[in-house]
């Protein structure tokens, strides 16, 4: 399963995240990009948040006001079925070597593009790790960094390993 990166996304902290033209990903994250609540977003487990495009494309028709990078994502994805992958699944994202850890449980930043979009994009089976769910991936996915490296849009994006 293959895909590209679309955008990189950064911010002082908080949404929306802004498109970079590289990046840096270390254990910790993007390089330079802050977190508004890092007891709840960022560490080692929740270094890079990946979210695909088609879901915000879907989200924006459906009459969300949302972008790329609005949903607070390090990453926009762009042909990798997102909804595919699971906790434990590594990925190669240009030069940096990812492993999937969690579906990001969405805040209340997000009632700004709408207070329906959680109910959109997560539900409880999704919290409970239920792949099944219709809404898994929908929030985005944690990753994380095994191996650092450079990012850059169009740099492919490779599911290497399934856990």
């Amino acid at each position: 399963m293959n895909g590209s990166i679309l955008q990189i996304n950064s911010s002082a902290g908080g949404l929306p995240k802004r498109a970079m033209l590289f990046g840096f990903i270390d254990t910790l994250g993007l390089a330079g990009d802050g977190h508004a609540h890092p007891a709840i977003h960022g560490g080692p487990r929740k270094a890079i948040l990946l979210i695909a495009a088609e879901i915000v494309d879907d989200l924006a028709a459906g009459g969300f006001p949302v972008f790329y990078g609005a949903m607070g994502e390090n990453l926009t994805t762009r042909g990798i079925d997102i909804r595919a992958l699971r906790v434990g699944d590594r990925l190669r994202a240009g030069g940096a070597l990812l492993e999937i850890t969690e579906p990001r449980g969405p805040c209340t930043a997000l009632d700004v593009y709408g207070p329906s979009i959680k109910d959109e994009i997560y539900d409880l089976r999704v919290k409970l790790l239920d792949a099944a769910s219709p809404r898994w991936g929908m929030s985005g996915l944690y990753a994380s960094v095994i191996q650092a490296g450079e990012v850059r849009p169009g740099d492919q994006i490779e599911l290497l390993a399934q856990a």
